[in-house]
């Protein structure tokens, strides 16, 4: 499941887990990083480290659902870039990373910003962060399939309903 913060992302994997138990859920990976600073450069490589070692070990299972992909970080550390908050060095360390862990992916199921549903974030969510990553990730994505390298990929939108419906029938439930 990718996109960027407050996109409404925990909300659809809960409404999915909860009709589909038999699937293992790999929640946020900041959860999972032991960070006091502030989103930055660091903290998304560190969970991007976190998400491809996911990705690693639940290869063998079938049922799987993970809020954020390794191309979620790329697109954080290029809104950085964008933003003027970056580190070139870690954005191209972790295009190769993403690159390699593709192959580990099934389907990227995307939760764009949508203004029809919007989730208001305050000031200390970075809302500029928030845009820019999202629009990151919808370049990095076309990237991906430009170069071959991107599995499956649906786009949700709509209602909360409506997204869960359309991610059933992209995992063919």
């Amino acid at each position: 499941m990718s996109g960027t913060h407050a996109s409404g992302k925990s909300t659809l994997i809960s409404d999915f887990h909860a009709a589909h138990p038999e699937y293992a859920v790999f929640g946020d990976p900041f959860d999972d990083i032991e960070s006091e600073a502030p989103a930055g450069a660091a903290s998304f490589v560190a969970q991007l480290r976190v998400t491809i070692s996911r990705l690693r070990e639940s290869a063998h299972l079938n049922a799987v659902i993970s809020e954020r992909g390794p191309i979620d970080f790329l697109a954080y550390l290029t809104a950085l870039e964008m933003l003027g908050r970056g580190d070139g060095a870690l954005l191209s360390r972790a295009q190769e990373l993403v690159e390699s862990s593709m192959a580990d992916v099934d389907l990227i199921a995307v939760v764009p910003l949508d203004p029809r549903h919007a989730i208001a974030v305050p000031d200390d969510e970075d809302p500029e962060l928030r845009e820019a990553m999202a629009d990151a990730l919808l370049e990095a994505l076309d990237d991906l399939e430009r170069d071959g390298l991107a599995p499956s990929i649906v786009t949700l939108t709509g209602s909360p309903g409506e997204r869960l419906a359309q991610l059933e029938r992209a995992a063919c439930l």
